[in-house]
């Protein structure tokens, strides 16, 4: 089905419209849905991430194109926005090459998504705009790129908020050790958002907690017992074998997962409420491990790492180290490494690094582990997308209001292949290389 076959759900008028470029499965998407946004476009290369992100928004219009090959009008055009005030584009574009010496950064090639998103921002002209990455472009030469953002950004009538940030997700509710590089600007003449301040004090990936002199009259964050405790154990459900959903039996949640499970409700959460059963367990295929290595998991201390698997057992009291991706199909399709569960002799399945990265239950990934663990590991924690989204909200002094509840979009979208994701987006031509080794 092509792009023109498809029409998403009428926007809500009442709503900042935000634009997601780069989106992946949509952690920020969701994040600024969260602070009061409705997302009213994404854009992401690989039909796959794009096919999910279009199961989770199905009220937004989901492009799955090469964002060098797009213009800002066309944006505007083929989805619901038209010429509607844009109030935030966001997104966080892969940069791989750092050889500078000599030249602009943004003339190599492998930098050009930079560049590219500052074009389409500087094309739809929207009231502020959201640029995030790894924490590393803040590091010697690799600065330039940043500069040269500004420079351009600067030029085409944007104040940006400097210093810019390296925000932890910790720090915002997430139990999950994640840094991100947070670059926000302003139109001029508009008031420029402040970078959000830690909301709690994050615990420490062995268990031990933060110095309360550090940290007075602040809340401690989630643990990862207060993510996974109430889940049902994947092992236990044969059908998990081969499919990655089941009925079953949840416990008791902890105040972090009563949300993400829909039975309360957050007072800054202003997301749409999805129409999801209550008693599906999502997303967690099982990995079928050797009796050698259920073995050397059980005997692996919480918060210290298998000596033969390098695998970190992750601590119950603690929260996570950062959770990877891996490596695209054209680079090996590499499994980055998987957590091993506090107290059971397993990696984590793919709902329960959901729950470490701040994903509520309804939040559906790929079928298979390897694209779910790629589409977790390559996004924003929600949580920090929301306090920055919450943070131009209130430097526009507006109030946010709740979405209406929205339907998911068809499963089926979880589960093609690349080449059925491709034909639905109505591309003739493989946009991701082949996988060579073989899924795990």
């Amino acid at each position: 089905m092509t792009e023109s076959g498809r029409t998403a759900m009428m926007l809500e008028v009442a709503r900042p419209l935000a634009v997601d470029l780069f989106a992946g499965a949509g952690g920020l998407s969701l994040g600024l849905e969260q602070a009061g946004f409705d997302v009213a476009a994404s854009v992401e290369y690989d039909p796959i991430h794009a096919a999910v992100h279009e199961y989770n928004f199905p009220y937004s219009t989901t492009f799955c194109r090469d964002v060098t090959t797009m213009t800002g009008d066309e944006i505007r055009e083929g989805s619901s926005i038209g010429s509607r005030e844009i109030e935030i584009v966001a997104g966080g574009p892969p940069c791989q090459g750092f050889s500078m010496i000599g030249k602009r950064a943004l003339d190599d090639p492998r930098n050009a998504l930079l560049a590219e998103f500052a074009r389409l921002v500087i094309e739809l002209k929207p009231r502020y705009f959201l640029l995030e990455n790894v924490a590393g472009l803040t590091v010697g030469n690799h600065r330039q790129l940043l500069d040269e953002v500004i420079e351009m950004m600067g030029s085409a009538g944007y104040d940006t908020l400097l210093p810019y940030k390296v925000l932890q997700a910790a720090d915002f509710g997430t139990p999950q050790s994640r840094k991100r590089l947070i670059l926000m600007g302003a139109r001029q003449g508009l008031t420029v958002p402040q970078y959000p301040k830690p909301l709690c004090a994050p615990r420490r990936i062995n268990g031990s907690f933060p110095s309360v002199t550090l940290f007075p009259n602040m809340l401690i964050g989630p643990s990862v017992a207060d993510a996974l405790g109430d889940l049902p154990d994947a092992d236990q459900f044969d059908e998990l074998l081969a499919d990655d959903y089941v009925r079953a039996n949840f416990g008791n949640p902890s105040a972090y997962a009563a949300p993400l499970r829909a039975m309360v409700r957050e007072d800054d959460d202003y997301s749409r409420s999805r129409d999801f059963p209550p008693d599906v367990l999502t997303s967690s295929t099982r990995t079928v491990h050797t009796p050698v290595s259920i073995q050397r998991f059980a005997a692996t201390a919480p918060g210290t790492t298998e000596k033969v698997s390098r695998f970190l057992r992750l601590h119950p009291d603690g929260i996570s180290n950062t959770l990877r991706a891996g490596t695209a199909s054209d680079r090996g399709a590499y499994t980055a490494p998987r957590p091993i569960h506090p107290t059971l002799p397993r990696v984590l399945t793919v709902r329960e690094a959901a729950r470490l990265h701040g994903y509520p239950d309804w939040f559906r990934f790929h079928v298979t582990k390897w694209n779910g663990f790629r589409q977790i590991g390559n996004s924003v924690p929600p949580k920090l997308g929301r306090a920055i989204g919450s943070s131009v909200l209130s430097a526009e002094g507006m109030t946010p209001t709740k979405g209406e509840l929205t339907h998911l979009g068809d499963p089926a979208l979880l589960s093609f292949n690349a080449t059925e994701a491709q034909r639905y987006f109505g591309i003739d031509h493989r946009v991701i290389p082949q996988r060579n080794r073989k899924a795990v």
